[in-house]
């Protein structure tokens, strides 16, 4: 008996005959396992699945929510609060705590699956022959030494070591990358490095029967698979924290220890001065929770979730909050080729017939109409020897086309689509022979009788060019038949070796009464390509034009890469291409000093993709990859930001951080211009509400240690936290994405939210608005009593200087003159709805009851409103000096550049 822990690998399967397969496995490999065998190996191997990690429990989820230090001082703040009978502080921080934390935990708990989604790749029935009798069972009951069947269509159910097989094609591009299906064999194979490609006999998990028919022995289930080694991997690479979330973390555990340093220095002076120990208490903890921003977290996750929501709209499902943000930093692109640079639809474009006339097919995939020309010109009709080429091509075929998917191989399918843009009428054939295609023939013909003519049937054959050539004596030149020439043979070895240069396959086709060597009539071939997704040139401008470098990362042979690199803008003259044994060659440090330059990496396998990400990440690079494939996924989860394609295997959608639902690569781009925009709000809400909370925090403090009555009672600056926090503050995280964002360089991730620039913003705004507020404060009270019309004329300035400031916060760099005033909406809404609020306040009796205001006259607004936007003049003044700065910078840096260039 073999259990799944002892069973040999799949690569010394590979190495077995059919008696050692026998032996080690214990199957007979006609009647297959026994029931009462099978269930003894289920036993001890287990299910042909992946264990899934259990899921956590809803509210350990939400709860995890918690461990943010910043969350983790606002709900210590909110204890103090409560032990010191500031209540309205407690609530409204609690308050502002569950809201974070449900806001996040309800974003990602609907954006992820449970991993279980990974097994939607191993097919749920499986045809097993067990005690000689074929029976369908779940794929998952499957065990080491079964005897499955599969056939065209089918999804490989494990690791199979194939014993029997009839033209039996695999598409194998969800792991290698390579569009061109997989020919495989039963005869044992000599493995030198253990590679995919050198084990011919074996099907792997997941792979795609796109051709012919076969019989294995299931050498591998579960984790013991190809499939399941990638799922190992992408389980075991842990996701790396986003810059967002390294910024927050800093910047909470920053305010913790300012609010830590005010509550000492406040409790020492004020013992200093012999005040009261709970006076002292009370004032530091209002002061050090008027220094932690509560309304941060909520922002930050509004903003986030917007930004994701904005993302989906256009069918980029994020499913994480804080990626999009990521992307903002991404300064390299690793694409995979297949399925995200091109569509995985194999298309005939060119048909060159014997006689030298070159033909151009139009439209693209299985599903496109299309039509063809000669020289230019559209055809009305199709030419003899066109329709000659067009009758081989669904005569010597396997796949067939439905309304809705491709059935076979990829190469067939393109072969069927291009006949039918021939408008090819095909009277019934009998199929009397086929000759399968193999590495080693390097041609599939088959033998086929008209059933109109009654006659012995015709050879009609397909493959590589010069084993056509080497069956041929004729060719079929403008629908006459002539003897070919060595001009001939030099003539089309030239022209499929000039398509070949520019990443073509090429398929030559004949017909003959023998396949006898030189018995049959060349006809032509086929220039077969792999289009080019329509968005994908334009996209990977834009990158370039975004200061995002694209490289891209297949498993296609060089001469394809390149091709395909050039006509993208990928791959330029000063770029280079790495293969992947060069990238086994080399150590870490070494790849690490050459990926730069390097524009395409070819001939890579799941771990390339991983040590080239680890190289670009070591050159403290932010990466994104992009991937459809299984062969993708660890690359995926090891990137700084994984992005992967709509139609691709959910192995790859799970290891993902982003789903492109649509496909449409430029979804990319948008989301990096939305991660550059993302963080500029953040910065914007982050500047408008430290400047008000030091404006509040100063004011408090300054008129405490000057023993001067509060200007402002409990409910003011209760109303006042509102505005720090609320809709005023939020909508500063809505502002739209401008040109000028969209085109910056990505940021450092090593770039905080507060830098030196801001911080002096933050001081200025908070000089004038604390200079501005308490001049009228100390103006208003003329005889050394505070009455509500002094508290009234105080509050009211102070929410004046905080509109005005918060319409100088909805750009770093721009007047306001040079955004779109009315781009916001939200902004123009939550300004007015607290203008409005404020005049409620003011002139409504049951307000001015609770918040203890007065009405205050028309002069009285008026000069409060000319005094307040102060404030934005001096910002107005030092964007206008900023601007100037940034330009002189430029124009310096680009003549220094334009110096180097002239430098020998």
């Amino acid at each position: 008996m073999v259990t799944q822990q002892s069973a040999p690998r799949t690569v010394h399967a590979s190495t077995l005959g059919r008696d050692d397969i026998t032996r080690e496995w214990g199957v007979h490999l006609t009647t297959g396992l026994t029931q009462s065998d099978a269930r003894q190996r289920q036993e001890t191997s287990g299910y042909n699945d992946f264990g899934v990690k259990e899921e956590e429990p809803l509210l350990k989820r939400y709860l995890d929510g918690f461990k943010d230090p910043l969350i983790l001082m606002l709900l210590v703040s909110a204890g103090i609060s409560v032990l010191t009978k500031q209540y309205d502080d407690a609530i409204s921080i609690t308050v502002a705590v569950v809201i974070v934390t449900l806001v996040g935990f309800i974003q990602e708990y609907r954006s992820e699956k449970s991993l279980d989604a990974l097994n939607s790749l191993v097919p749920p029935v499986a045809h097993c022959i067990r005690d000689g009798v074929k029976q369908d069972l779940l794929a998952r009951e499957l065990v080491p030494g079964d005897l499955v069947e599969i056939g065209l269509g089918d999804r490989v159910p494990a690791d199979l070591r194939i014993i029997e097989c009839i033209g039996l094609e695999l598409d194998e591009s969800s792991f290698t990358g390579e569009t061109t299906p997989c020919t495989k064999q039963s005869e044992e194979v000599l493995v030198t490095k253990g590679e995919l490609c050198e084990l011919t006999n074996i099907a792997f998990m997941g792979t795609l029967v796109c051709n012919g028919r076969g019989k294995g022995v299931v050498v591998g289930t579960g984790y013991n698979t190809q499939f399941g080694e990638i799922f190992a991997l992408m389980e075991s690479e842990e996701t790396p924290k986003t810059p967002l979330q390294k910024n927050m973390d800093k910047l909470g555990k920053h305010l913790s220890l300012i609010s830590f340093v005010v509550i000492a220095l406040i409790l020492v002076v004020g013992f200093a001065k012999g005040q009261p120990i709970q006076d002292m208490l009370t004032i530091g903890v209002s002061l050090a929770v008027a220094a932690i921003p509560e309304g941060l977290p909520i922002v930050v996750t509004v903003t986030l979730a917007l930004g994701v929501i904005r993302m989906s709209k256009k069918k980029a499902i994020v499913r994480k909050l804080p990626s999009v943000e990521t992307l903002g930093c991404v300064n390299v692109v690793c694409v995979d080729k297949t399925g995200t640079l091109t569509k995985n639809e194999m298309t005939v474009t060119i048909v060159t017939t014997a006689s030298g006339n070159q033909y151009e097919i139009t439209g693209t995939g299985y599903f496109e109409g299309g039509h063809i020309s000669l020289r230019g010109a559209a055809l009305s009709q199709c030419p003899e020897d066109l329709a000659v080429l067009g009758k081989i091509a669904l005569l010597c075929n396997n796949s067939t086309i439905t309304d809705t998917e491709m059935l076979g191989n990829p190469t067939d399918g393109a072969l069927l689509t291009m006949a039918r843009k021939l408008s090819i009428n095909l009277e019934p054939h009998t199929r009397l022979e086929e000759i399968p295609f193999t590495h080693d023939r390097k041609y599939m013909a088959v033998k086929c009788a008209s059933s109109a003519l009654n006659d012995n049937g015709v050879f009609y054959a397909k493959g590589a060019t010069e084993r056509v050539l080497g069956l041929c004596c004729h060719v079929l030149d403008n629908g006459q038949l002539r003897k070919m020439t060595a001009a001939d043979r030099d003539r089309v070895t030239m022209e499929t070796a000039r398509k070949e240069d520019t990443g073509m396959r090429t398929i030559s086709l004949c017909y003959g009464s023998s396949l006898t060597s030189g018995s049959l009539v060349y006809v032509g071939h086929v220039g077969i390509v792999d289009p080019i997704r329509n968005e994908v040139p334009a996209t990977i401008s834009m990158l370039h034009a975004n200061y995002v470098s694209v490289k891209m990362i297949t498993g296609d042979s060089q001469n394809i890469a390149i091709s395909i690199g050039k006509q993208l803008g990928i791959h330029q003259s000063d770029s280079t291409a790495l293969s992947g044994d060069a990238i086994d060659s080399m150590s870490d440090d070494e790849l690490a000093r050459r990926i730069e330059n390097v524009s395409i990496v070819y001939r890579s396998t799941p771990k390339h993709k991983m040590r080239v990400i680890k190289a670009l990440q070591a050159r403290s690079l932010i990466v994104a990859m992009t991937g459809d494939g299984v062969n993708d996924a660890v690359a995926l989860k090891c990137a700084d930001i994984g992005v992967a394609m709509g139609k691709g295997t959910d192995v790859c959608k799970e290891a993902a951080e982003m789903v492109l639902a649509n496909d449409d690569m430029s979804a990319i781009l948008e989301a990096v211009q939305e991660g550059k925009n993302i963080f500029l709000n953040i910065k914007n809400f982050v500047r408008f509400q430290l400047s008000t909370s030091v404006s509040a925090l100063s004011m408090i403090a300054l008129t405490t240690f000057w023993n001067i009555p509060p200007p402002l009672n409990p409910m003011q600056i209760l109303w006042i936290n509102i505005i720090m926090d609320g809709p005023p503050a939020q909508s500063l995280g809505v502002e739209p994405i401008t040109s000028a964002s969209s085109c910056s360089p990505p940021r450092s991730p090593k770039k905080q939210v507060i830098d030196r620039v801001m911080l002096f913003r933050v001081c200025l705004s908070a000089f004038i608005i604390v200079s501005g507020t308490l001049w009228v404060y100390k103006n208003e009270m003329v005889d050394g009593q505070v009455t509500a019309r002094d508290t009234t004329m105080t509050f009211a300035c102070f929410i004046f200087f905080d509109m005005w400031n918060a319409l100088s916060c909805r750009s770093l760099t721009k007047s306001i003159a040079q955004i779109d005033i009315l781009g916001n909406r939200t902004f123009i809404y939550a300004i007015s709805a607290s203008l409005f609020a404020l005049l409620g306040l003011i002139y409504l009796p049951p307000l001015q009851l609770i918040f203890q205001t007065e009405a205050l006259s028309l002069n009285d607004i008026a000069l409060l409103v000319s005094m307040t936007c102060s404030v934005l003049l001096v910002d107005e003044c030092f964007k206008l000096f900023y601007r100037y700065f940034l330009n002189k910078k430029k124009s310096d840096e680009g003549e220094d550049d334009d110096r180097k260039k002239l430098l020998p």
